[in-house]
C-alpha cells in the first residue's frame, strides 16, 4: 500500500467516515475499551463520544482527514471548547457503576491539566488499523503542528494510549503529568510550544 496522501478539511459529506475512521482507531485503546469494553457498546457510545469531543472541529474546519479519509484528527482552535455537558452525559448513560468514581476523578484531572492559554487541543486522532505504520498519522500531525507555529500558538493533548507517547515527543510534546485513579488505565497531558 504505496500512496502519497495529502491531508484535507473534512467537509459535511466526509463526517460520518471520518468518525468512523476514529472510531476504528480506538477500538483498542485503553482507556475507550476500559470505559466501554463491551463491543457493542464501545461503538454506539464511541460514536456519540467523538461528535461530543471532537464534533466543533467540523464546524470549524479543523478535522482534517489524510489517505482518502484512512486517518483522521480532530483539531479545536484556541478559545473553541468542546461541549463538556455532552462527554458527561455519554458517560453517565454508558457508563460502568464500578468505574464510576475513577472516571470522574480522570475527568478532573484532564481539566486540571488543561493550560490556561491560549492553544490548540487535539482531543482525537486515529489510523484505521490496516493503515498503521503509511504515514498517515505523521502527515496528521505535522500538517496541523505548521499551523500552531505559524500563529506561535501551543498544541495541546492527552495520550490515552502510552504506545503513542513517543511518537508525540518526536514532534515536540513534552509530558506535563499523568492523570490515573482507582483501576484505570494512564492518561498523560502533554504540551507543545509553537516553535
Amino acid at each position: 500500500m504505496t500512496a502519497e496522501p495529502g491531508v484535507t478539511s473534512a467537509n459535511a459529506s466526509m463526517r460520518a467516515r471520518t468518525v468512523w475512521t476514529i472510531v476504528l482507531g480506538f477500538a483498542a485503546d485503553p482507556l475507550m475499551r476500559w470505559t466501554w469494553p463491551d463491543p457493542g457498546q464501545y461503538v454506539s457510545s464511541m460514536t456519540q463520544f467523538i461528535k461530543a469531543c471532537g464534533g466543533r472541529a467540523f464546524e470549524h474546519g479543523t478535522a482534517y482527514v489524510a489517505g482518502e479519509s484512512r486517518a483522521a484528527a480532530l483539531w479545536l482552535p484556541p478559545r473553541i471548547h468542546q461541549d463538556e455537558d455532552a462527554p458527561d452525559a455519554i458517560i453517565a448513560r454508558s457508563l460502568r457503576p464500578e468505574i464510576s468514581e475513577h472516571m470522574a476523578h480522570l475527568r478532573q484531572g484532564i481539566a486540571e491539566h488543561h493550560p490556561s492559554e491560549a492553544h490548540w487541543f487535539l482531543p482525537l486522532i486515529a489510523v484505521d488499523p490496516s493503515w498503521v505504520g503509511q504515514g498517515l498519522g505523521t502527515l496528521l500531525m505535522r500538517y496541523a503542528l505548521q499551523r500552531c507555529d505559524e500563529q506561535g500558538i501551543a498544541a495541546h493533548l492527552v495520550s490515552s494510549n502510552p504506545k503513542n507517547i513517543p511518537s508525540y515527543q518526536r514532534h515536540g510534546f513534552k509530558i506535563i503529568g499523568e492523570i490515573q485513579h482507582g483501576c484505570s488505565p494512564l492518561l498523560t497531558p502533554m504540551l507543545r510550544k509553537a516553535n
